[in-house]
């Protein structure tokens, strides 16, 4: 038709999203940092609480979420592991509980006792084996499901977010560091997937070995599978010019390092400063304040160093404000106190008794569970196409 572009015979602009067949706008996943921020605002709302009923809830939003926005990455498959990491924390938790014992009160429900360590008198205050009771069992409990509930949290950020596009965020000079931690982060989803395709592999050998006999034939291919993996990621940074120290001289390397050292000191006095109420003005907000300056002024020119471009640079949209605003508005409503007694937020096991469930509290980790909805849906698995049978095949 004269007058339409060559090669866009649509009118739709180049580098728009595609719209699909019903005329909507392709699926798009959220941005990395909405996910952490969200994630990381969630484990501070867990580290205000012991109320096993808050910490229940809050691993019942988590599975929420994850079920509904996690995508086919291979990252995306591993968090029934974290939950088998935090299920491990409850357990030694309370084993190291009933093993180094410390007393029974009268009032307290007697379980079972463990036989009696004579220990020196240099380790005095720590008794191993003496009776056992249920308060203690049930106190570590609660403190080891608050740890594994935060250890969840960061296991749904690891599960949602994808930590390549998270790197592409980074400035500059922490380029390196970065990838160092993006490798080390993917390793353990990489090696999930190579477990269960050496485990599919297996079994579609009707291999019968289970236990410590089938560890050698799947420990040996897994093994296998991350070193030629580690090499192929080698020769792509490589290729990539990763290493390539660039025009940086070394005077300018040397005044990086001195902004970030004295950044990090600054930091350190400043936060001092803050949680300690004796120390001099000085070490608090303007410490703090100095030492940011100085990290940002390193960063900058370490950063100079290091040029990349990006290829669609993710968006900022309002289902990423949405997604991060309610898990930091989950954190605020559990440290502002207001609409419930704090007492509330760890019940006391000495008497023992039921907990109850905070309202305020308890719509506030819900409220976090709205990112299950507010964030874009995942894009849905592509659909196998069964061949036809042509009249020849029938």
């Amino acid at each position: 038709m004269p007058g339409a572009p060559r090669g866009t015979g649509s009118g739709r602009r180049v580098g728009a999203p595609a719209p699909d067949s019903g005329g909507r706008r392709l699926p798009r996943t959220l941005h990395p940092v909405a996910w952490w921020i969200w994630a990381l605002a969630l484990a501070t709302a867990v580290s205000r609480t012991n109320n096993p009923l808050l910490l229940f809830l809050v691993l019942a939003v988590l599975g929420y979420v994850i079920t509904m926005r996690r995508t086919e990455a291979p990252w995306a498959r591993g968090f029934k592991y974290y939950l088998y990491l935090a299920l491990t924390v409850v357990a030694i938790r309370v084993v190291f509980r009933a093993v180094f014992a410390t007393g029974i009160t009268p009032h307290d429900h007697f379980l079972f006792s463990l036989p009696r360590i004579p220990t020196p008198d240099w380790y005095a205050g720590i008794q191993i084996g003496g009776p056992v009771s249920l308060e203690a069992l049930l106190s570590a409990a609660t403190d080891g499901l608050r740890l594994a509930c935060m250890l969840c949290c960061i296991g749904a950020a690891n599960t949602l977010a994808n930590p390549k596009r998270a790197l592409r965020i980074l400035p500059g000079a922490l380029y390196e560091l970065g990838v160092a931690v993006t490798v080390s982060i993917s390793v353990a989803p990489q090696l999930v997937q190579s477990v269960q395709r050496v485990a599919r592999a297996r079994r579609l050998r009707a291999g019968r070995n289970k236990g410590m006999r089938a560890l050698r034939g799947i420990v040996v291919p897994v093994l296998e599978d991350a070193l030629e993996r580690s090499l192929r990621l080698a020769a792509a940074m490589d290729s990539r010019g990763y290493g390539r120290a660039g025009s940086a001289t070394p005077r300018s390397r040397r005044l990086t390092g001195t902004f970030m050292l004295l950044g990090m000191c600054g930091l350190c006095a400043g936060a001092y400063g803050l949680l300690d109420a004796t120390a001099p003005k000085l070490l608090g907000l303007p410490a703090l304040a100095a030492g940011s300056l100085l990290c940002v002024a390193g960063l900058r020119l370490g950063g100079r160093r290091i040029t990349r471009t990006t290829y669609r640079p993710d968006p900022w949209r309002f289902a990423e404000w949405a997604v991060a605003g309610c898990g930091v508005l989950s954190a605020v409503l559990l440290f502002s106190n207001v609409g419930y007694h704090p007492a509330e937020l760890n019940p006391s096991i000495y008497p023992l008794s039921w907990p109850t469930l905070p309202l305020v509290p308890a719509a506030a980790i819900l409220l976090a569970g709205a990112a299950g909805f507010l964030a874009p849906p995942p894009s849905p698995p592509t659909p196998r196409v069964q061949p036809q049978r042509t009249e020849e095949a029938k």
